[in-house]
């Protein structure tokens, strides 16, 4: 207990009701998850099947990877969803011919097709859950992501990975970018904990260890583009300021993301550095994006002296900051972290939960109404459903390790 006057809200049996329930309905979102070509669908703001949209590979592995975690939690359905949503990756997002996955089930035919350390992120997020959960294709497809991501994406003598090929592994793109390689640590603690080979966990360890560089000479404002020689980009996309994956500036909820993997990387690293880093994110992501007053929020961007460029809401911002307040509350004992967390969640559920439709709205505009300017529909479940998972429970290297 942190506070003599009150306490914490995870010790609360209501609340960790509250939690339980919250995780259940949003996986229940979705009248279907099965997208014709395989893989999932892109749901619209009913849950209904909007097929204007191709099965998406990195949607599709999200899916799979929360509906195998709540199936080990017990949850009865989220397995036969996991493993239908799973399918598409074993079969028609994968590409047989050159190795590696497509960005979704409309890139086997296209010529401009690419390929991702972002998309191959998730596919060994995915596959490292589907091992743990004991599907029988689980570990085959894990070793042969990681393979992947080992031949063409891993960067050894910088210690990242690289971020866009065309499709037949020809030509690599010169950007570099952060976004993946975030979840590139997240899905290689899971795989370490899904038992693949102790390198990988070292490698996301590599990662990290770059990014707090980068992040503390430029006062914990993380640089999210780079050149192929690793220089940041600061002004990328300034005239794209709004772009769904490389926005331009400081993308608030990643200091929060970031702040979270590196309390999960301490656990298996030892030492306070990268909780010290955490805290340093955080602070910093804290007080450059939270908006108070009536209709408080977090903007989606900055510019690098904290200036709110994009001030539109989006729901995995808040997600990432609540998961984030959850780790350092548990992890360090110090109050701060817990009353942020009430805070967040109160403004979670006063505005980006959805009880009429379902699910999350996945953006708000700047006066928390609905918007569209980002995103369109509901197709994520990834970031909600482990907010309230990354709430429930003491941190560890991964999700998968905890809820093993």
């Amino acid at each position: 207990m942190s506070s003599g006057h009150r306490r914490n809200w995870w010790t609360l049996p209501s609340h960790q009701l509250w939690l339980d329930t919250e995780s259940s309905r949003l996986l229940d979102f979705g009248t279907t998850l099965d997208h014709p070509a395989g893989g999932a669908v892109w749901l619209d703001n009913s849950g209904n099947p909007d097929l204007d949209h191709p099965a998406m590979t990195y949607i599709s592995a999200r899916m799979a990877h929360v509906h195998f975690l709540a199936s080990m939690l017990g949850r009865p359905g989220s397995r036969r969803r996991a493993d239908r949503v799973f399918e598409g990756l074993l079969t028609t997002l994968r590409d047989s011919e050159n190795g590696g996955w497509f960005e979704s089930s409309a890139d086997a035919s296209s010529p401009d097709a690419v390929k991702t350390a972002y998309t191959h992120a998730f596919v060994v997020l995915a596959a490292a859950a589907a091992t743990a959960a004991g599907h029988p294709g689980g570990r085959d497809l894990l070793d042969d992501a990681l393979d992947i991501v080992d031949r063409w994406f891993w960067d050894d003598d910088y210690g990242m990975c690289s971020d866009t090929w065309t499709a037949d592994w020809s030509v690599l793109d010169d950007y570099r970018g952060i976004n993946a390689n975030m979840h590139m640590v997240e899905a290689l603690l899971a795989a370490a904990d899904a038992g693949a080979p102790e390198i990988w966990r070292e490698r996301a360890l590599r990662i990290c260890d770059n990014v707090c560089r980068w992040a503390e000479a430029n006062e914990w404002r993380i640089p999210e583009h780079f050149t192929a020689g690793w220089v940041p980009m600061l002004e990328y996309n300034s005239d794209d300021t709004a772009n769904q994956f490389k926005p331009y500036g400081a993308t608030v909820g990643h200091g929060f993301e970031w702040a979270r993997l590196l309390v999960q990387a301490s656990l298996v690293a030892g030492g306070d550095d990268y909780v010290h880093a955490a805290k340093s994110l955080y602070h910093r992501a804290a007080v450059d994006g939270w908006q108070p007053g009536p209709t408080p929020g977090f903007v989606y961007t900055t510019d690098w002296a904290g200036v709110p460029v994009v001030t539109g809401r989006l729901h995995w911002v808040l997600c990432e900051a609540i998961g984030a307040a959850a780790t350092l509350a548990r992890h360090t004992g110090e109050d701060r972290y817990e009353s942020d967390y009430r805070t967040w969640w109160d403004v979670a559920a006063e505005y980006f939960v959805d009880r009429v439709d379902g699910s999350w709205h996945h953006e708000l505009d700047s006066r928390n109404a609905p918007a569209e300017t980002v995103w369109s529909g509901k197709p994520d479940l990834y970031h909600a459903v482990q907010a309230t998972w990354i709430s429930r429970y003491e941190p560890g290297s991964s999700l998968l390790a905890v809820l093993a």
